[in-house]
Formats: C-alpha cells, structure tokens, sequence
C-alpha cells in the first residue's frame, strides 16, 4: 500500500497533479491525503490581537475548505472509480510546509504529488514557490506535474548524475517502484569532463548499476556542457516522460534552490519531475 500526499489549493493545475497520480498509480493500492491549507491574513492579525470580531473567520473557512475537499473527492472517484484506490482529505489552519511536515511524518507519506505553478507567460518559469519550498525542505520525493502536462506512462525516465552520491535502496526506492510497474527504461546521464572518473566516481556508479540490475536501464557519457543544456538536450531525443534527480547537500540542483535566479537561468522542463532528498542517504 502506497501513501501518496497531494496538496490542492482547488486549481485546474492542481487537478492535473491528481489526475496524473491516480493514472501513475492505476494498477496500485494506494490512500491518497488531500491536503488543502488556509491561512487568511486578517483572522492571523485578528487572533493574534484576542480581538472578539473575527473569532468566527476561521470556522468559516475551515467549513468551505472541508466543503470543497469533499467536492474534490467526489469528482475524483466519479472520473476515475478506481476501487484500489482511497482518498482521505486533511484540512489545516497553517501554513503549507508545515502541515505537509506532519501529514509525511504521521502517515508515512512515499511520495508528494503536486501541480507546478502554472502558466506564466515565461517557458523557463516551471516552478512555483509552493513547489520550489516543499522540494527544498520536503525529507521524501515530491514529484511536480508541469501544469500543460498531457499524461503518458513514464516508459522513458532521465537520471542525470555525477557519481557523487553513495546510492541505497531507500533513495532509490520510488524510482525503482515506478520502473517497476511501468517496465520503464532508466536513461543514467553524466556529463564527462576531460578527466576520467575517479575511484568514488566507479565505485558509486558500478552501485548504481547493482542497484538496476532488475530494471533495464542505459549509461550515457556526454560531452563536457552545461548541466541545463544537457538535461533539456537529452530529454528531448530519448523522449523522457519523466525527469529524476538528487538533491543532495552541496549539488547541482542544491545549488540551483538555493539561488534566487531559480526562475530565469533557463532550467525547465516539460515532463514530470521527480526530487529525491539527500535526508534518503542518511
């Protein structure tokens, strides 16, 4: 049984991230926590000041965000009927992070599913800041669905990488279960610079390689580049339907998180994308 967390803010965006999962997930048993949190300013000001005129406020937006929760549940099992599949909704008077903090730790989440931020009128812009926050702090895989994502079954999946990580099963795990299921095809792309690899370098790789012995998977060597290029270069001609990395402590895209230029250094993609958390090496 598979625990799949979705946060909704109600959006077309954020259905699709659930259309996705529950079309991932089609031949899983699986519970699926519909998360939707509200923090209206002025009942957080109100509160804060003991003031008696708004004590109200939160009652009627937890009675609407339950509502809709309920609404949203329907519709799911009205689409897609799916008996494997169960839905529990949580509505919460907090901020995002820390309501998906406790629903992770409490329900023993596998994988955060959730919509991007949508159209913006800039390609590159692919992220949101909700999304951006969860896979900074989030300690499981968080999967983000492009907002214009039309679904396919993830029979090609790009894992770029540069062998600096000590893989183990458990950071592997959700990768390995969607291979799984899908009979998909792992892409390990490296960019190779004038050197070769280092002992760590072949050791971690030749793990790697133990780690797939079960799913069919491909080494790519690529010539010195820029990571961005690379990525958006080689998503393209194998046809990815899903693009996985690392954010490992002091990485490329640790890195990447960290800078505020996130938005406008290029770095997008058009297929589902898959973040696995250092805190799974440790």
């Amino acid at each position: 049984m598979k625990n799949i967390l979705i946060p909704t803010d109600f959006s077309d965006n954020a259905y699709r991230a659930i259309s996705y999962a529950v079309r991932l997930l089609k031949s899983e048993d699986c519970t699926f926590y519909l998360l939707h949190t509200y923090t209206p300013a002025i009942y957080q000001s109100e509160y804060l000041l003991h003031s008696p005129g708004q004590l109200g406020l939160g009652d009627i937006y937890r009675t609407d965000s339950e509502k809709r929760l309920e609404e949203l549940k329907l519709k799911i099992v009205t689409d897609y009927n799916n008996p494997k599949h169960n839905f529990i909704t949580y509505s919460a008077f907090s901020v995002l992070m820390e309501a998906i903090d406790e629903l992770v730790e409490s329900k023993k989440i596998d994988l955060i599913i959730m919509g991007t931020q949508g159209a913006t009128g800039a390609k590159e812009i692919f992220l949101g800041s909700s999304t951006v926050h969860t896979i900074k702090r989030a300690k499981c895989p968080v999967l983000a669905i492009p907002f214009d994502y039309n679904f396919e079954i993830p029979k090609n999946i790009l894992f770029p990488t540069d062998y600096e990580i000590d893989y183990s099963l458990t950071l592997l795990k959700e990768v390995l279960f969607i291979a799984a299921i899908h009979k998909s095809t792992i892409d390990i792309m490296h960019v190779c610079t004038s050197y070769e690899l280092n002992e760590k370098e072949k050791t971690n790789k030749n793990k790697l390689d133990h780690l797939l012995v079960e799913i069919k998977h491909k080494f790519h060597e690529l010539p010195d580049q820029g990571i961005i290029d690379a990525i958006n270069s080689t998503q393209s001609e194998q046809h990815a339907q899903l693009l996985v990395m690392v954010k490992n402590k002091h990485s490329f895209l640790e890195n990447l998180f960290l800078k505020p230029v996130i938005n406008q250094i290029g770095f997008h993609t058009s297929i589902p994308f898959l973040v696995l958390p250092y805190q799974l090496l440790e």
